[in-house]
């Protein structure tokens, strides 16, 4: 999955994030804030929000085959925890759970 070009996406929406946010921060601290800053920690969630979700959406759906064939993070009965966990399905249930 590392070799996707949907995590690519999501790291470089991330980096540019974080870099906004804590100029953002720093600036404020040293009671010099310029425009572009600000405007930017405001405004470039427009774009980077979807692309960010995007990227992490398919990344997790780039997945699912893996983890299915392999039972990755999956936990079967019977077991000494008398408790059943599919990681597969947790996956489904966490791409859906983006939706709202």
């Amino acid at each position: 999955i590392q070799n996707e070009e949907s995590v690519v996406l999501f790291l470089m929406v991330w980096t540019v994030t974080e870099i906004t946010r804590y100029s953002f921060y720093t600036f404020n601290l040293l009671n010099h804030l310029p425009y572009f800053i600000k405007w930017a920690r405001y405004n470039f969630f427009i774009i980077l929000y979807p692309a960010g979700v995007a990227g992490e959406l398919l990344t997790i759906y780039a997945a699912l085959p893996y983890v299915k064939k392999t039972g990755m993070f999956s936990l079967r009965l019977p077991n000494k925890y008398n408790v059943s966990f599919d990681y597969y399905y947790f996956l489904i249930i966490v791409m859906f759970s983006y939706v709202p």
